[in-house]
């Protein structure tokens, strides 16, 4: 199986790529809250001429499909569908609070994670994940966008999980709960720790085709709207 997967990532402040190529990880971050439709095509460049391949080459593609801005959300989805239609690519849409509850695994070796990205207008971006036995994350608050008084009523602090994202810093609200959790130092989510997750969907089949996706806003007044499909 062609295991060539591209990331890419344009939901937060961040801007990032990643490539899976023969077993190696190659990737480009970038802080860049205002440039991501200038800067992600050459990046995404820059990686696959590292590695002397085309993107006709990539088995699939991964994106950051939100929760995040509503433009670089926005970006992503756009950039997603372009390069998937232009190289006839299945696409692995990916959480970007899983993406970065991945993160800490790779990094920390959490297995209970708490997400947060803060979505301005007094509210955050927030689920809490756990890594089962076999590798896998499951939602156990699901996402949601939320105050953090409502985030510090469902986090549940049993499980003493790790609190990843940019949420936590934004709101005093959370550092004077007095929680049980674990707060790291990752606060956005990174392409390439979206690689080992788009391998695991590719593998069981769980991909889309570039007219399917679709951004995660999780408010609900914002909407997206499709590339019409061809016939």
């Amino acid at each position: 199986m062609n295991k060539t997967i591209l990331a890419i990532d344009t939901a937060t402040e961040a801007c990032s790529v990643a490539l899976l190529f023969e077993n190696n990880i190659t990737a480009l971050d970038e802080l860049s809250p205002r440039t991501h439709t200038q800067r992600i095509l050459p990046m995404v460049d820059e990686l696959l001429s590292q590695a002397g391949i085309s993107v006709k080459q990539v088995a699939a593609l991964a994106f950051g499909r939100g929760p995040g801005s509503f433009t670089g959300v926005r970006v992503g989805v756009g950039i997603a569908q372009g390069l998937a239609l232009g190289a006839e690519l299945p696409v692995v849409p990916i959480s970007n609070l899983m993406i970065m509850a991945e993160q800490a695994y790779q990094q920390l070796g959490a297995t209970q994670v708490v997400a947060l990205i803060d979505a301005r207008m007094s509210e955050v971006y927030f689920a809490q994940f756990e890594r089962t036995e076999q590798g896998h994350w499951i939602e156990i608050v699901n996402e949601q966008v939320c105050s953090p008084e409502k985030v510090i009523e469902q986090i549940q602090q049993d499980r003493h999980p790790t609190i990843v994202g940019t949420g936590w810093a934004a709101y005093p609200q959370f550092g004077q709960a007095n929680l049980a959790v674990e707060v790291s130092e990752i606060t956005l989510p990174s392409a390439k720790y979206m690689l080992s997750l788009a391998v695991d969907a590719l593998e069981k089949g769980n991909t889309q085709s570039a007219l399917e996706i679709e951004p995660v806003y999780l408010r609900n007044e914002v909407t997206w709207q499709k590339l019409p499909h061809k016939r």
